[in-house]
């Protein structure tokens, strides 16, 4: 076992796993009724998932490692274009 393990960023983990993500939340979220504190945990227990069993198959450090990044980015990519477009709505509504 490597001291620490090689991780590579790829198309995978940008264009693929962090939608996969952010969309398995919100799909979860609908279905459930889940409450917006767990979100977050949700996120990170399905990029645990994707990591784990999918993106790092075969290499458990890495894929522990990486869930980390798919569950946060995802709850980052969610707030980022939530507050935007609340931003560019109330900039639109203040204009009329």
């Amino acid at each position: 076992m490597e001291a620490f393990p090689i991780i590579q960023t790829n198309f995978w983990d940008a264009i693929i796993a962090i939608p996969i993500v952010v969309i398995a939340t919100q799909v979860i979220k609908l279905l459930f009724h889940v409450p917006g504190i767990f979100v977050p945990t949700i996120a990170n227990l399905i990029g645990l998932i994707i990591s784990i069993f999918f993106a790092h198959r075969g290499n458990l450090s890495a894929g522990i490692f990486m869930f980390f990044f798919y569950g946060n980015a995802a709850v980052g990519v969610y707030s980022s274009i939530k507050t935007s477009l609340i931003t560019y709505i109330k900039k639109k509504k203040s204009k009329n």
